[in-house]
């Protein structure tokens, strides 16, 4: 299903773009990033605040990480704060993604749902694969309410990846 450059390339393409996502939100101003624009976590920070704590709940259950607290979604209370958690976890999952094995990505993976504590067990590689697609979706979604508000962001197709 997935190999380790597959990890690789994607947690290269997820470093890059918060890198042009922090660029951006950084400038703005705190109301506009927490102004309820419609989505589902409702506002640009909590939607990145999310996106932050979910990437390092996976780590935690893939690289055995320390686990955040309580999903919230004032998980970093400023912007300044979530730029240095996200660029530090951006590391980490590259140096996770450069050290993983083909032999990682087989068999099962067993957690328990922070959410509702039931447990689950699913494929690795499908895991795997789950950490990127939601960096994406949510992404996208901080992408169309940083849009509304105006904003300008760098390109976000993977293709683009190697001239950004």
């Amino acid at each position: 299903m997935i190999d380790p450059a597959y990890c690789q390339m994607m947690a290269r393409y997820n470093a890059w773009q918060n890198k042009g996502v922090r660029a951006v939100v950084e400038a703005m101003p705190m109301d506009e990033l927490t102004k309820d624009r419609g989505a589902f976590f409702k506002s640009i920070f909590a939607t990145l605040n999310h996106l932050l704590w979910a990437d390092q709940l996976w780590m935690s259950r893939l690289a055995g990480t320390p686990a955040p607290g309580p999903h919230n979604l004032d998980y970093m209370p400023t912007i300044a704060a979530w730029g240095a958690e996200r660029f530090r976890t951006d590391g980490l999952i590259t140096q996770w993604a450069r050290k993983v094995q083909a032999l990682d990505l087989t068999g099962d993976l067993t957690w328990q749902a922070v959410m509702d504590q039931t447990e689950y067990t699913e494929p690795k590689a499908m895991c795997v694969v789950h950490v990127f697609n939601h960096q994406i979706h949510h992404r996208g979604q901080v992408h169309a309410m940083l849009t509304a508000a105006g904003q300008v962001l760098p390109a976000t197709d993977i293709t683009a990846m190697s001239k950004g």
